[in-house]
């Protein structure tokens, strides 16, 4: 029988990241971000309750799941910009409670966000030189004094220069970051996290609102962060981008890890159905879920 027709000879992709099976909360060989017991609440509602999950290194994972899930909320609690209501977690074996947001960008852990954060009134070269961490120039006696800073500065603003080089966003350095096109600004953004020289650059759906020409960038940006050694975890909601480019998968429902594995195994499994489809498959989801609901039928028929 054909490749073309046979269910089972469709390439699996090895990861050789994980120990044992690959189920929830499973534990990886080399875990670069681990997290035990964290919740956050809202009121009655119940965002976050991450009982265990780990974050392999060197590799790119993404976080998914419906709406809802909790995705944007974990991203937050990880990286200091809102604080559980327990829980613990560490990051390359420190951990993070209690670390301000700040701190946590200077030992390594970066993110972006669906919203981007840059600067509008100031240059994307500005924008880009504020990423730079460990800046002489920062301490009120030291500027004073433009001979302890200036080689700094200038090694900054050629390091700045060098990346939007390669995010291809030189054109546009003394241009207003204002001015910007929403996908031009996700690059900027993604390009001013390198300036710190991250271990973990964590992505808060890159691809959101960015124009489809520039989508093929995004994506081989992504990409060349593992290259050099970077880890990557994402949140994403386009079924296709995660399975071409994810080592492994976290599903998200309800506040909850509800399924870990490599692309193709996450995709038939049962839990990440119903996370994305509901328990009763007849259920009327709306307009909201209708892309994520095609999605997965689409992409459970491409593997069957």
């Amino acid at each position: 029988m054909s490749s073309e027709t046979t269910p089972t000879s469709k390439p699996v992709k090895s990861t050789g990241l994980h120990l044992g099976d690959a189920e929830p909360g499973c534990r990886k060989v080399d875990p670069i971000l681990v997290a035990d017991g964290v919740t956050r609440t809202f009121g009655g509602l119940t965002a976050v309750d991450v009982a265990h999950v780990e974050i392999p290194r060197g590799a790119i994972t993404a976080l998914i799941g419906p709406n809802g899930a909790g995705k944007t909320t974990f991203f937050n609690l990880l990286t200091g910009f809102d604080k559980p209501d327990s829980g613990t977690w560490q990051f390359d074996g420190r951990s993070l409670a209690h670390v301000p947001a700040y701190r946590v960008a200077r030992m390594g852990l970066i993110r972006t966000f669906q919203l981007t954060k840059s600067l509008g009134l100031l240059s994307v070269l500005d924008n880009m030189k504020l990423g730079a961490k460990d800046q002489t120039g920062e301490n009120l006696f030291r500027s004073l004094l433009p001979f302890l800073w200036r080689k700094q500065e200038q090694q900054i603003e050629a390091k700045a220069v060098e990346l939007l080089t390669r995010f291809k966003l030189d054109a546009k350095q003394h241009d207003y970051a204002a001015s910007l096109s929403g996908g031009q600004r996700k690059l900027l953004e993604m390009a001013r996290a390198l300036m710190s020289d991250p271990t973990l650059v964590m992505l808060d759906e890159p691809m959101a609102g960015v124009n489809p020409a520039l989508t093929q960038s995004l994506l081989d940006h992504i990409l060349d962060l593992k290259t050099q050694g970077m880890t990557v975890l994402f949140v994403e909601h386009d079924m296709h981008m995660v399975r071409h480019i994810a080592d492994w998968v976290v599903v998200m429902a309800e506040g909850r890890i509800v399924a870990e594995g490599d692309p193709h195994s996450v995709m038939q499994d049962q839990a990440v159905i119903d996370a994305y489809l509901g328990a009763h498959h007849d259920t009327d989801l709306g307009a909201a879920h209708t892309s994520n609901v095609e999605a997965v039928k689409e992409l459970i028929d491409d593997e069957q």
